[in-house]
């Protein structure tokens, strides 16, 4: 199979170069993220505030035209926030939906970890199944469709933990970090009487970015990649540091996100190296680690970077 001119690695280079112009200095996340939309996948950002998550999911919003909506999380926001309600309609005497905030293309979850345990599960339905369910009523939400999640890290004043299920169902945790001072210093100088954020355009439709995710779908993967794949989630289940492994899901996602990783590199077929570039952001956070590990000092990131060491990939030609 040959590397063919790629319609996702050209939007790529195009909206990547747009999102630099508002976050400087973060090219591997950004690039991360974009994967992960291209993958259909949603993205947790777990960071401490007023480093660009925001500004990021902004920029991502306007470059690829979607409708974006925003929930600031706090303990009073009720699920109904999320998910909207049923009220009725006096002309007709039935009940009629009224949309919550979620209902968009891209929803901005922002501290999701100082929500009730409630209202962070109404999320669960929309992330795994693209719709919600009010009073007994499922609505669809609109196509493409993705979260983007930020939290603070644990510990946090006000905060809680994201129950395991909905950590699972984020395709990858992400952190952009403080800027390096030079990065930090353009940063200052890009907003001298302007908002960056204001000189961003669209470059694809909603329906466009549709069809590239479809085409990401698409992408070959042979089954000696899909064991390699297996192998490596299976070693997380039986390794000495990790007393949960990654679930089914997880192996399910890095496929998407190593297809995606393909596209992006030009090709529509997955190689190892596609595998092991998203292998350690689609699944970290999805373990928990032994009191081993944690005596070690050993973090997530470093023991899959052993288990990536020690499963030997498949051959390419």
């Amino acid at each position: 199979m040959k590397t063919k001119d790629n319609t996702a690695a050209l939007y790529a280079h195009n909206i990547l170069a747009q999102v630099r112009g508002v976050v400087v200095g973060k090219d591997t996340v950004l690039r991360q993220v974009l994967t992960a939309i291209l993958a259909k996948g949603h993205i947790l950002l777990e960071d401490v505030p007023g480093v660009g998550k925001t500004t990021m999911a902004l920029a991502f919003s306007r470059v690829l035209d979607l409708d974006y909506s925003r929930v600031q999380f706090t303990p009073d926001v009720l699920p109904s926030d999320v998910t909207g309600y049923s009220i009725p309609d006096k002309s007709t005497g039935e009940m009629r939906y009224q949309k919550g905030a979620v209902v968009c293309n891209l929803f901005l979850a922002d501290e999701l970890n100082r929500a009730t345990s409630r209202t962070q599960s109404a999320l669960l339905e929309a992330m795994e199944e693209g719709q919600v369910t009010v009073d007994g009523v499922s609505h669809p939400l609109p196509r493409p469709f993705t979260v983007i999640a930020t939290q603070n890290p644990t510990g946090a004043a006000g905060t809680q933990m994201l129950p395991d299920s909905q950590m699972d169902r984020f395709a990858v945790r992400l952190s952009l970090g403080y800027p390096n001072p030079e990065d930090e210093m353009a940063m200052v100088l890009n907003r001298q009487g302007t908002n960056p954020l204001k000189a961003l355009k669209p470059l694809m439709s909603r329906g466009e970015l549709a069809a590239l995710q479809a085409e990401v779908e698409k992408t070959f993967v042979h089954e000696a990649i899909v064991k390699y794949v297996v192998a490596l989630i299976t070693a997380t289940r039986s390794s000495e540091y990790i007393t949960r492994g990654a679930s089914p899901r997880a192996t399910l996602a890095v496929t998407a996100m190593a297809k995606a990783a393909a596209q992006l590199h030009g090709r529509d077929f997955v190689v190892p190296d596609d595998v092991r570039e998203v292998f350690i952001w689609t699944v970290a956070h999805r373990l928990l680690l032994s009191s081993k590990a944690e005596a070690q000092g050993k973090t997530a990131d470093d023991v899959l970077r052993d288990i990536l060491e020690r499963t030997p990939a498949p051959k390419t030609r």
